[in-house]
């Protein structure tokens, strides 16, 4: 068979295909499927060492369980690749996370065989047990099956979730995906013996039986006997913690290996009055892959590959990244100041606190996808004097959003928020968007928020934050490259509330936050051209806001344009919510609009196409400014007269 052969797979269609394989075809599924993905990703891009860890399991899974009958969760989503293939959407994988292709993760619209939509981790639990009780209650004897990985089992949700599931006994497989945090012991064949021992039918009779005579002991020796029955298989397999939170513990499996998956899988299947189960399964990232199985990172994460070397096809930039740009400003603060510690969920090299662990290791701590622990953790630290720097993507702190109010701004302690990813976020699309960063954050007493414009800006903020210890800060920055700006040898801290002006006109102003500065001039120069006199301002704080800048521009032109790279609520309302008190708005010849992400959530696409369907690109900022003014300036009896006969054609 050559590289490009795929005999087997090219005869699934979907599941229903597959279970009409011997088993013993199963490996060269997975061995043609582990091939199509990585095919597949070395065109798009996207995430590959997780879905290539999980190729036998998705076999198996899709093999023994009635899918999409059977509910199949995966978490994180981003692991599903594999699972899209062989369920009917192989024709369409080369448009993963294209513009009008397929997602990234799971997705409800996609396919009947995506029953919940993942893209955040730790949720699969909670909404598997939703769908087994939903399924108890209609009387349908249906098999929720949740993948979670284990770095998703680090997050409080899932603990949660198990202990609830626990005492409703549900009818729900909760699959541990170990992958990376080495909790199991070597997989061998005992284990693998053990575990179908211990789920098959007849054990569990036979447990079921010896439970019912124990009953007839006193109570001291019942307890006694089901806490040796506990702990042998605990001993055996390591599953003492979930059998107290309610589990039935299977494991650990070696995941690569179908001897081992399958009649443990139709065991469980075949149960019919279990409760729930959590079968322990050991992968490897990347397997089957050699460039990744090399790679430290197993390829989670790549842009378009070579599938023969491996090597990535990166676009060159002249600009640093503002991720790399946070992390060199913020070593050289931690150098200069031995109080700055810096806290991250779970993302390290994502948010570029690898570079001052590498320098500092003992002040940068990772507490694990937990995002209100991160939170309430780094306010602590700010009790005792520490300067925390919390660096958490946008669309993530919205889960430690309880966490700043009570535990952050209503004690007003001064951590800092470094908030990456904020803004349109390209090939992720809605669920990785930092949409709303803004609005939650703005609204709070004691908050102070940032947004750069440039890489230049965003390491003056890093400074600001550094020495800010009058209460919370917080400051966003986006995905991607910085525009190119020269980069200041020591950034020096921002005056708290100022603005500037940087570029100077007369008649409309354009009052940007953030990185839309750049698009903000382009469309200046374009009005200019149009003999449309434009000043442009970089606001830089959302809270407070530049009352001066604000109140000057809106006496000296006839439209202000607020324009920012986020929901409704944020910076925008700030603005109008001082035009109203101060009176600035009342019988002005000053006329203001505001430019924000449209009331939508845009699908996944390349950050250009993005930011032209908000409209927030030059093109955009141009069509709302002559629109505005063709509306304001235009007499009233004329725009009387249009809608006249407007209402004329009608009729």
């Amino acid at each position: 068979m050559t590289a490009t052969e795929t005999p087997l797979l090219d005869q699934l269609q979907e599941p229903s295909d597959l279970r009409r394989l011997k088993p013993e075809s199963l490996l060269q599924v997975a061995d043609e499927l582990r091939q199509e993905t990585v095919s597949a990703v070395s065109v798009t891009g996207g995430h590959l060492g997780a879905g290539l860890g999980v190729v036998e399991l998705t076999v198996a899974l899709h093999y023994v369980f009635d899918t999409p009958f059977d509910r199949l969760i995966w978490d994180v989503g981003h692991q599903c690749y594999p699972h899209k293939i062989l369920t009917g959407r192989r024709k369409r994988i080369r448009t993963l996370r294209q513009p009008n292709g397929l997602s990234g993760f799971t997705k409800r619209a996609e396919s009947p065989y995506d029953p919940f939509g993942a893209a955040h981790s730790s949720t699969s639990i909670s909404a598997g047990l939703g769908m087994a009780v939903a399924s108890r209650l209609a009387n349908v004897r249906r098999n929720v099956i949740a993948v979670i990985g284990d770095g998703a089992m680090s997050a409080g949700m899932a603990y949660e979730a198990l202990n609830n599931a626990g005492s409703e006994r549900a009818r729900l497989v909760v699959i541990l995906n170990d992958n990376d945090m080495s909790i199991a012991p070597p997989v061998g064949a005992m284990s693998a013996y053990l575990s179908r021992v211990v789920s098959s039918h007849t054990y569990r009779s036979f447990r079921h039986v010896a439970k019912q005579l124990a009953r007839h002991f006193p109570r001291r020796l019942q307890q006694a006997a089901a806490k040796a029955e506990e702990y042998a298989r605990g001993l055996a397999t390591g599953g003492t913690l979930f059998e107290e939170l309610g589990f039935y513990y299977i494991g650990p499996l070696d995941g690569h290996n179908f001897d081992h998956l399958l009649p443990v899988l139709q065991n469980v299947r075949d149960e019919a009055k279990r409760g729930p189960v959590l079968i322990h399964v050991v992968t490897q990232k990347g397997k089957g892959y050699p460039p990744a199985e090399a790679a430290a990172d197993k390829y989670h994460g790549v842009s378009k590959f070579d599938v023969v070397t491996g090597a990535q096809v990166k676009a060159a930039s002249n600009a640093p990244s503002y991720t790399n740009v946070f992390a060199e400003a913020l070593a050289n603060e931690a150098d200069r100041d031995d109080k700055i510690v810096a806290v991250t969920a779970a993302m390290p090299s994502g948010t570029g606190l690898s570079r001052l662990k590498s320098l500092h290791p003992d002040r940068v701590f990772d507490v694990g996808i937990a995002e209100q622990h991160a939170v309430t953790f780094a306010a602590g630290m700010a009790t005792e004097g520490y300067r925390p720097f919390c660096a958490i993507y946008s669309t993530f702190l919205q889960r430690g959003y309880d966490q700043v109010v009570h535990d952050v701004a209503i004690q007003n302690l001064p951590v800092r928020f470094a908030i990456d990813r904020a803004g349109l976020v390209g090939a992720d699309g809605s669920t990785h968007a930092g949409s709303f960063d803004l609005s939650y954050l703005c609204c709070l007493p004691n908050m102070t928020v940032m947004a750069a414009a440039d890489e230049a800006e965003l390491a003056r903020m890093v400074a600001t934050a550094a020495r800010h210890d009058s209460g919370p800060i917080a400051f966003r920055y986006p995905r991607g490259d910085g525009v190119g700006v020269d980069m200041p040898a020591n950034p020096e801290p921002l005056d708290i509330g100022k603005g500037r002006v940087v570029r100077k006109g007369n008649r409309v102003a354009l009052l940007s936050l953030g990185t839309r500065l750049a698009e903000c001039v382009k469309a200046s120069e374009d009005l200019t051209a149009r003999g449309v006199s434009t000043t442009v301002a970089d606001a830089r704080f959302a809270k407070p806001i530049d009352r001066d800048l604000v109140r000057d521009l809106m006496r000296s032109h006839a439209l202000v344009v607020t324009v920012e790279e986020a929901s409704i609520g944020g910076f925008s309302a700030q603005v109008q919510q001082f035009c109203l008190d101060e009176g600035l708005l009342d019988g002005a010849r000053a006329r203001l609009r505001s430019m924000v992400l449209p009331d939508t959530f845009i699908e996944h696409g390349t950050p250009k196409g993005q930011h032209a369907e908000a409209g927030l690109d030059a093109e955009g900022i141009v069509a709302k400014v002559l629109e505005t003014l063709e509306t304001i300036e235009t007499p009233a009896p004329a725009r009387k007269k249009g809608r006249a006969g407007a209402e004329a054609g009608r009729g």
